[in-house]
């Protein structure tokens, strides 16, 4: 998504990261994923698995999931943060379905979903670029709000 996003003109200087749901933090990318990342001229040898905090999510402007059972779990566990995480179908198809994990596969090989996640993000990088810009701006005027409270 990174590069995809960043190829756009008004991408900013936005900080895109990658977190599991149900994943142990430091695991490497499969094999597979190693070989179908090199597809898209991708090197993930470096690449670790990180789960998915409340501190990560505070951070975040916008949160995007492949499926509807991310977005269900993120939701319950972290409320405070349930605005900004997003079902990715939807913010780009405006229809909610699900990118199986390729950790799970969901039948699908991973090269099919990369193929699936790159085309989705692909038609969609303007879409999430403005909605983070949105919600940026949004949450900017939270914070500079509580501020003036406290400081009154």
């Amino acid at each position: 998504m990174r590069e995809k996003i960043n190829e756009k003109p008004d991408s900013g200087e936005w900080v895109i990261e990658s977190a599991g749901t149900w994943t142990q933090d430091g695991m490497p990318a499969l094999s597979q994923t190693l070989q179908v990342a090199q597809y898209f001229g991708l090197d993930l040898k470096d690449h670790r698995s990180k789960q998915v905090t409340a501190e990560l999510l505070s951070r975040a402007d916008l949160v995007l999931v492949m499926e509807s059972g991310h977005l269900e779990a993120l939701q319950i566990e972290f409320p405070d943060q349930s605005t900004k995480i997003h079902l990715l179908s939807q913010v780009v198809d405006g229809n909610a379905y699900g990118i199986p994990d390729p950790y799970a596969g969901g039948g699908k090989q991973e090269r099919e979903i990369a193929i699936e996640l790159h085309d989705v993000i692909a038609r969609g990088a303007n879409k999430i670029i403005r909605m983070a810009k949105t919600n940026h701006k949004n949450r900017t005027k939270k914070s500079t709000k509580k501020s003036a409270k406290r400081s009154s």
